[in-house]
């Protein structure tokens, strides 16, 4: 598959142990509540239940990352989180990461990637659906920790 002209320059990749200052501090820019903490990201990084994956554009700068968790003996992945810089927001980078979760995903014979998002996140609600993710399930109510409301989304890998 071509990416598109939008993901072109947007690399993703599995992160590494000396990226873990700059996940953090990508987590401190994105996120007011809700954030993964860096003993969580140091624990992800070596974990075969977690894969933490960082976008760029070149080597040195972070735009994003995600964070997908993935259950002994379950054929269900979850996007555990998702972040952007606000600067890199509609360049492809959410796309990117997405992209790769699914790949990820379906290399280890999940059939479906399931997430959470915020019901008030009009952006990502449209970013999910235009990738090809359903809601399934009630509004979650208070899910969030400023107790927010969530939406559940399901997209059935083939």
């Amino acid at each position: 598959m071509t990416p598109s002209p939008a993901t072109a320059a947007v690399r993703v990749r599995r992160a590494e142990l000396s990226d873990l200052d700059d996940l953090v501090a990508l987590e401190q820019a994105t996120f007011d509540s809700d954030r993964v903490s860096r003993a969580q990201f140091r624990r992800h990084l070596d974990s075969d239940s977690a894969l933490v994956l960082v976008a760029s554009a070149n080597h040195r700068r972070f735009l994003g990352t995600a964070l997908v968790f993935f259950r002994k003996g379950s054929r269900v992945a979850r996007l555990y989180s998702i972040a952007s810089l606000p600067e890199a927001r509609g360049k492809g980078v959410g796309t990117a990461l997405i992209e790769a979760a699914e790949a990820a995903a379906r290399q280890r014979r999940c059939h479906a990637l399931r997430l959470e998002v915020r019901s008030d996140n009009d952006t990502a609600v449209r970013l999910y659906e235009r990738l090809g993710y359903h809601r399934f399930g009630p509004l979650v109510k208070g899910f969030y920790e400023d107790g927010s409301d969530a939406y559940r989304y399901e997209k059935i890998l083939a």
